[in-house]
């Protein structure tokens, strides 16, 4: 088992694996799996700052596609279970409709938004188009801010978690 851990940290290793690395974490965070992407898109444009809108785009690519399997896991739930309407917030998504999906990259709620809205049977490139807008703005505005940070501030803060 020991094994099999070492050599999937040792693929995800940033700096030599690089891209592929951030296509599969932001392809797996934007799923239904607890994960976030956010530390290998900030971590690889850290160690090449000018891959910056390369990696957004590759990120942002990945989160979408993750995304829109979100929204056929919907679709086909849809098809495979009842129809159930009763609640506000399947009200509330069907009002806002596609630009509802603006929001999938919050933390928790998006990527259940982008089931529901499969399960809503929403129109699939319109959904697309807000899911891949919203992701992009996030991975833009989240890895700007973060390199604007100065390294002293991190080492300052990843000495207080380790002690040191």
């Amino acid at each position: 088992m020991q094994a099999l851990l070492d050599s999937l940290i040792d693929w995800f290793a940033l700096p030599r694996n690089g891209l592929s690395s951030v296509f599969l974490v932001a392809f797996i965070s934007a799923t239904l799996l607890p994960m976030g992407s956010e530390p290998a898109v900030f971590g690889y444009v850290k160690l090449n700052p000018d891959a910056f809108w390369i990696t957004v785009a590759v990120a942002t690519l990945a989160n979408t596609l993750g995304g829109t399997l979100n929204y056929w896991l919907g679709r086909g739930a849809h098809s495979a279970v009842a129809r159930h309407r009763d609640t506000r917030s399947l009200d509330w998504f069907s009002r806002f409709g596609p630009k509802a999906l603006i929001l999938s990259w919050l933390p928790v709620v998006g990527d259940p938004l982008c089931a529901v809205a499969g399960w809503l049977r929403l129109a699939f490139w319109p959904c697309v188009f807000w899911m891949a807008l919203g992701k992009l703005l996030r991975y833009i505005t989240m890895t700007a801010v973060l390199l604007w940070v100065p390294d002293d501030w991190w080492r300052r803060l990843i000495g207080w978690f380790t002690g040191g």
